[in-house]
């Protein structure tokens, strides 16, 4: 192959100079619009102290306290369970499942897996689960995604219960902002009925990536939420341009953003390789791929990850298993390529969004991606809550049958770190 062929793909100073000067031009309607908003909240260092205030364990629960939640008896009892090691360790689960044979294996812990559960709607589902892991000796994931409505839970004391619950557990979690597609934001799509016209992460047409960062904002300061779903290119570039300014946002791109193959990878860690702060950070910490992508796909985007400096900031979060319903052609399953793929690519999360496809198929209410966008209120009419609290209890059995392969095959992965990463 020609290398002076190859020599023309080089990108010229002077294009990365046009770029800059776009950005930097006082006239920049665009970018003007981004930093008034920031200026509204008080500039990015007032920003970051109202997120770290607001999300402080003691704050969140006198908050609980002076809305009267019960939910603040739940956030106590369990502390009490963290501070008394009541969780089974890593050491002891690894003994459980293999016996005395894990006294004498080494487990790569550079390559660990992150457990990821989505999505865990409400907190009753939460506290179920950690029940269960506990009279059980069951692992709680290391990571979870959730895409209630934030209004909603925000008025039910969900929205400062969970953040108290993942910072209690050291797990990390992702929030799903109101200001997408499904809101009307686009007034030609209207749900499943239109679903063709949500591909490519369409939906946040106009203005409204800009409202997506004033609902950020607000969230960011008001409760500490600091990551968040992201699918549409102009909130991801946002994104990028806050965390550039300062501001201290996270973000994980969504299967629907439709990263399907290497070159659409490179696109976006290129992206994030250009915005990056000094010491290398992004604002992009989780990258879910397609569904459709397969190992090799994996094992390119790793070798672009790794060459761009990005191996510890972006983890690539990879679909195991799916709701049984409304998005993917069933039978899927994709544990065993995961099984192959852990030891040569790093920072990959296993996401279970689905329950066992012996258990689903057999389900009178089988998993439904849709029934994600259902209002509380609905749920409650008609009377399916404890129908989705099985099916999200099913997804966290197939968690721990995700660990347990993981185990048996000598590799390592990440649980809810303050419960079970901790010597016994």
């Amino acid at each position: 192959m020609s290398e002076d062929i190859r020599k023309k793909l080089a990108i010229e100073h002077k294009r990365l100079d046009e770029i800059n000067a776009f950005l930097l031009n006082s006239d920049n309607k665009l970018i003007n619009n981004l930093l008034s908003l920031v200026e509204k909240y008080g500039g990015p260092e007032e920003i970051n102290r109202k997120a770290k205030e607001s999300a402080k364990i003691e704050n969140l629960m006198a908050r609980l306290k002076d809305k009267n939640s019960p939910h603040l008896k739940d956030i106590e009892w369990l502390i009490e369970q963290r501070d008394k090691g009541a969780f089974i360790t890593i050491e002891e689960y690894r003994k459980k499942v293999l016996g005395d044979k894990a006294n004498n294996m080494t487990f790569n812990e550079d390559f660990a897996v992150t457990l990821e559960i989505s999505a865990c709607q409400y907190f009753s589902f939460f506290m179920e689960q950690v029940r269960q892991a506990l009279e059980k000796k069951e692992l709680v994931p290391g990571r979870f995604i959730r895409v209630r409505c934030m209004k909603e839970q925000e008025e039910d004391n969900d929205l400062l219960a969970m953040t108290a619950a993942m910072q209690i557990i050291g797990a990390t979690w992702c929030e799903t902002l109101d200001t997408k597609g499904t809101d009307g934001s686009n007034v030609h799509l209207g749900g499943p009925e239109t679903i063709t016209g949500y591909f490519g992460g369409v939906g946040q047409p106009n203005d409204h990536p800009i409202k997506w960062v004033d609902e950020f904002l607000y969230y960011y300061t008001n409760y500490g939420v600091k990551q968040v779903l992201n699918m549409n290119p102009g909130t991801i570039l946002l994104s990028y341009l806050m965390h550039k300014l300062g501001i201290d946002i996270e973000f994980k791109i969504s299967v629907y953003m439709g990263n399907d193959n290497p070159y659409s990878t490179f696109w976006t860690l290129m992206a994030a390789r250009l915005f990056s702060r000094a010491d290398g950070s992004t604002s992009l910490i989780g990258f879910n791929f397609s569904n459709s992508v397969n190992n090799t796909t994996i094992e390119f985007s790793g070798e672009i990850r790794k060459s761009l400096g990005l191996d510890d900031y972006v983890r690539f979060e990879h679909h195991i298993l799916e709701t049984w319903k409304s998005i993917v052609i069933q039978p899927y399953d994709r544990r065993e390529e995961l099984i192959k793929i852990s030891s040569k690519v790093k920072n990959i999360s296993a996401k279970h969004e689905g329950g066992e496809i012996e258990i689903e198929k057999k389900r009178e209410h089988p998993s439904d991606i849709l029934e994600y966008f259902l209002p509380k209120d609905d749920i409650n009419k008609a009377d399916l809550m404890p129908a989705l609290t099985r099916n999200y209890l099913d997804k966290h059995d197939a968690i721990n049958n995700t660990a347990r392969a993981l185990t048996e095959n000598g590799l390592s992965f990440i649980a809810a770190p303050n419960l079970h990463h901790r010597r016994g």
